[in-house]
């Protein structure tokens, strides 16, 4: 009697799936690589959970000694509603990152989210990763 199986396994293995993958992880990290944005302003910043990924923001950075910086130009205090506003555009669709050091006084920081409340404009508080 002669009791054979009918399905027999193929050793070989099919490698295009596996370049398909490896091609769409390829094109992932290239493309999130280029979210990354790095500030020039030197800034320790509070520890905190979550995640802050937005290619469509103005970076607003407060010093410890109160000096507030828009992405990388130093701006006075007195003039930061204008250039926010310059800086975001008639549209309003950027976010803005407060980006306070972590011994900055309060004050400071509630003057930009006044800011962005009083123009309507969305905010994001950057913190460090715990």
């Amino acid at each position: 009697m002669n009791l054979k199986g009918r399905n027999k396994v193929d050793p070989t293995f099919n490698m295009s799936s596996m370049t398909d993958i490896v091609f769409l992880l390829l094109i992932f990290f290239m493309l999130t690589s280029t979210l990354v944005t790095v500030s020039a302003i030197d800034v320790l910043l509070p520890k905190a959970g979550g995640k802050t990924e937005n290619s469509k923001s103005v970076a607003v950075s407060i010093t410890n000694e109160s000096i507030f910086y828009i992405d990388k130009t130093q701006v006075s205090s007195a003039n930061l509603e204008s250039e926010i506003l310059r800086n975001v555009g008639a549209d309003k669709k950027k976010t803005i990152i407060i980006r306070g050091d972590k011994d900055v006084p309060y004050k400071n920081v509630m003057q930009v989210i006044d800011i962005a409340n009083k123009n309507k404009l969305k905010m994001i508080l950057a913190v460090n990763a715990k």
